[in-house]
């Protein structure tokens, strides 16, 4: 299977980053600048962002990103210099995001839960010469000794101690022209989470953003009449390009919401009468928790995306009750992908809960064994991917970008198959699949079992070394409301899974289990507990 895009989207193979030769859409915008100001053209009254009490057009917003962009050139910044945005979900992160675009600079985002350090070293890799920060995080910023290629900082949402109030950017009656970037230039610099070491910088080229946000319009049929509401941050993948910049090539509005509250996001998206979204599954089961969520109107909301994790059964099943205009959509991708790389059709979410979908139009996703030889279907293997949306490597990191890319393939690190039919299963990451004496578990497996009980919230599984077997099954469960044994969930998984994949030890939590400020599970830091476990 593969998606119907019609006889009027023209695909095509294309040579880029060199002796890559990828499909291509044959029409689309030259770069990310030029996605907004088409929509500008076309609908300039249309309201594009709303943050709190503001409210700003498609016209307002580019007035107000035309005098960052002459107050970023009057500091000093051209195209291809740095800009570093410690800014979580305001107006200010879209305003200098359009400025760097308008006079290309390249943005640098940071998440606001970075500590000084990640800061410090993120800057300093990125070479950044202007910062745009939080006030409220000015204590974490590095000492300017530490960073003598920062010339300038700005501070948004008030004023502090060695930083220019982002206000009063220097003013200059002049508006710079537009720059016009080749496809391949960098517009932004992603930098991972480094998990397994220091972050590395994803380059973020035109060509990969526009062709990222092109699939999401296609896919999920966006228009001018959607309205996105953003709860996850700006400064990730998501936020920015399945979010912001997606919206803007459709045509509608972005809401954003500071951070992500399930009993503040119910009454908001009924007042804004959202369309479409874009969360980890989550975030969906705590707005299910929500004893009111059936006295709010959401019936507007007809695209409901997801990433970062596999959609619970019983997920499916209680929005499809609750909310049955909904489509779901499973989102699989990555900051090296720009994001989706396969989409699930709605129609198929239920009948396919265990797949993350069909390749997107020009995506490839091949399944190869640890020698990189492409499997059949239905093999397992590692994925890796290919497209004019896959990164051309990472920012001064060479030996990174020849060690993680082969041929235009990036390798994602995760373990799948490819069905006959086209579907794609991610099944675990290669680190987090459990090898319990030769048998292969899939952590996945055995908490989409566990999502079934009806006492459990949610639940992780990991590796528990074992100088018998290598490794045991662990499960760390966060119980709902009620009691919940060890031996309960063992029956129930007994019933339900081979032996050998049914957990032998638990940690039974009532709090969340850990996440990042994207909303992924962090399992290093379950992995750190269970020697206390």
């Amino acid at each position: 299977m593969a998606w119907d895009l019609g006889p009027s989207i023209a695909i095509r193979n294309e040579a880029h980053f060199g002796d890559r030769v990828v499909r291509c859409f044959t029409e689309r915008a030259p770069h990310t600048y030029a996605i907004f100001t088409a929509t500008l053209s076309r609908h300039p009254d249309n309201e594009a962002l709303v943050a709190g009490d503001t409210r700003l057009t498609y016209r307002q917003l580019a007035a107000e990103s035309d005098r960052v962009a002459a107050g970023l050139v009057a500091a000093g910044i051209k195209a291809g210099d740095r800009v570093g945005m410690l800014l979580g979900n305001r107006v200010e992160f879209v305003t200098t995001l359009l400025a760097c675009l308008r006079i290309g600079a390249i943005c640098v985002p940071l998440g606001t839960r970075l500590q000084t350090p990640e800061i410090a070293y993120i800057l300093d890799h990125a070479g950044a010469a202007l910062l745009v920060h939080e006030a409220d995080l000015a204590e974490r910023l590095p000492p300017p000794t530490e960073l003598p290629k920062l010339r300038r900082r700005f501070s948004a949402g008030g004023d502090c101690a060695g930083s220019e109030p982002f206000s009063g950017l220097p003013k200059q009656d002049a508006v710079p022209a537009a720059t016009d970037p080749a496809e391949e230039d960098i517009a932004v610099i992603l930098y991972t989470s480094g998990t397994t070491g220091r972050p590395k910088g994803a380059m973020l080229a035109h060509v990969n953003i526009v062709h990222s946000a092109l699939h999401f319009q296609y896919c999920m049929g966006l228009t001018p009449a959607d309205r996105s509401l953003l709860a996850v941050p700006a400064s990730h993948v998501t936020g920015l390009i399945a979010i912001i910049v997606t919206a803007w090539q459709g045509g509608g509005a972005v809401i954003m919401v500071p951070d992500f509250k399930a009993r503040e996001f119910l009454p908001l998206a009924a007042k804004e009468k959202l369309t479409h979204t874009i969360m980890v599954p989550a975030m969906y089961n705590l707005c299910l928790l929500q004893p009111d969520f059936d006295q709010h109107d959401l019936s507007s909301w007809r695209v409901g995306g997801y990433g970062g994790a596999p959609m619970p059964q019983a997920t499916i099943a209680a929005l499809a009750q609750k909310l049955p205009q909904l489509g779901l959509m499973n989102a699989y991708g990555a900051t090296e992908t720009t994001s989706p790389t396969t989409m699930m059709q709605p129609e198929k979410s239920a009948t396919h809960s265990d797949s993350v979908g069909l390749e997107a139009p020009c995506a490839e996703v091949i399944v190869v064994d640890p020698e990189g030889r492409e499997m059949p279907r239905g093999e397992t293997g590692e994925i890796w991917i290919r497209g004019p949306m896959v990164v051309p490597g990472y920012w001064d990191n060479a030996a990174a970008t020849a060690r993680e890319f082969t041929d235009g393939f990036w390798h994602s690190g995760d373990i799948g198959s490819i069905d006959a039919e086209g579907f794609v299963r991610v099944f675990d990451r290669v680190k987090d699949m459990i090898n319990r004496g030769g048998y292969k578990i899939f952590s996945v497996e055995v908490e989409n079992v566990l999502s079934h009980h009806a006492g459990v919230l949610e639940s992780a599984i990991i590796a528990k070394p074992c100088p018998v077997l290598g490794e045991r099954v662990h499960a760390f469960v966060t119980r709902k409301e009620g009691t919940l044994s060890e031996s309960d969930l063992k029956s129930f998984c007994a019933s339900r899974l081979a032996d050998y994949k049914v957990p032998e030890t638990f940690t039974l939590l009532d709090e969340p289990l850990p996440r990042n400020a994207n909303g992924k599970l962090l399992k290093r830091v379950l992995r750190e507990r269970l020697p206390a476990a």
